[in-house]
């Protein structure tokens, strides 16, 4: 329950971080507007080559997993160039007063071929994953496959987290970033952080809540719409488009909260650690202040 409490804190902090220089906030809107673009456009051909050749045979199979590979990545790539983006506005906001998009920008520019690596092992522990999901024969070994390959996504997905910082605070590629934050946590400079404070649970509990909130109101007012139309033919679409609004708006609202929370969250993680290693490395054996966010939730 201190865990939740925590999360809950950071958040709080989090978003007054947020709100005092609202650029913060901007890559994650940007990620969710551009990564939706992304899909849409990346569908179409998925759809075609379903349309044309099918989904039975060993060519058509190998073409929609090449496609849909390649859409994965693209939408891995929005993601972690706005992420990094968040990363570097908060390290400067909490560096220097103020996260600057300008600079931000800079630092995607210079890191995106080290972005790109790391969308393209995304893609492969997602596509593996994937696959092993759809492999329901087999029996226990099938079975421990994707036990396998649920924990190593779940693995890679918050060493992620971790090494976006690394890239881009300290300009390491992906092998020194993932060779730092092993170092790192190796070292004991990560754990208390990860274990104390539930930001993901903080998260995900409002995901639900809003995506349930925004389904119940979305479905009463186009349930009302058609019924207030005598379900008429126009009524029906009027009502269908607004209910669907009203719950991608609550779900757009959810994924910006949980976007930005979490990569602040490992930002300020990422900042204490290698503050503390500093230290460390100086012989200082007092206790190193966390980032301001993260010290006032740990106390």
């Amino acid at each position: 329950m201190q865990s939740f409490s925590r999360g809950w804190s950071f958040l709080q902090q989090a978003w007054s971080m947020a709100f005092k220089d609202t650029d913060l906030i901007k890559p994650s809107i940007y990620a969710l507007i551009t990564g939706l673009i992304v899909s849409v456009i990346g569908m179409i051909p998925i759809a075609l080559a379903a349309f044309i050749l099918g989904t039975e045979g060993i060519f058509a199979q190998a073409v929609l997993f090449v496609l849909g590979a390649i859409l994965v990545f693209a939408q891995f790539v929005v993601s972690y160039i706005f992420s990094a983006m968040t990363v570097y506005l908060i390290y400067g906001y909490l560096s220097e007063g103020d996260g600057r998009m300008d600079k931000a920008w800079e630092i995607v520019k210079r890191d995106f071929i080290d972005i790109l690596t790391l969308a393209a092992v995304s893609t492969v522990v997602n596509l593996l994953k994937q696959t092993a999901q759809k492999n329901r024969k087999g029996g226990i070994v099938a079975g421990l496959a994707r036990a396998a390959t649920r924990a190593l996504e779940a693995l890679w997905t918050e060493a992620a987290l971790l090494v976006l910082p690394a890239m881009v605070i300290d300009d390491l590629n992906l092998k020194d970033g993932l060779a730092r934050i092993v170092q790192i946590t190796k070292d004991n400079l990560l754990l208390v952080g990860i274990s104390a404070v539930g930001v993901n649970w903080v998260t995900g509990l409002i995901g639900f809540v809003l995506g349930l909130i925004g389904a119940v109101i979305g479905f009463g007012v186009g349930y009302g719409t058609i019924l207030a139309s005598g379900s008429a033919t126009a009524g029906i679409v009027i009502g269908i488009v607004l209910g669907a609004l009203i719950f991608f708006a609550f779900v757009t609202v959810a994924s910006v909260i949980s976007t930005y929370t979490g990569t602040a969250y490992h930002t300020c993680l990422y900042i204490w650690a290698r503050e503390t290693e500093k230290a460390r490395a100086e012989g200082q054996t007092s206790p190193v202040a966390a980032p301001a966010p993260l010290a006032a939730v740990l106390g």
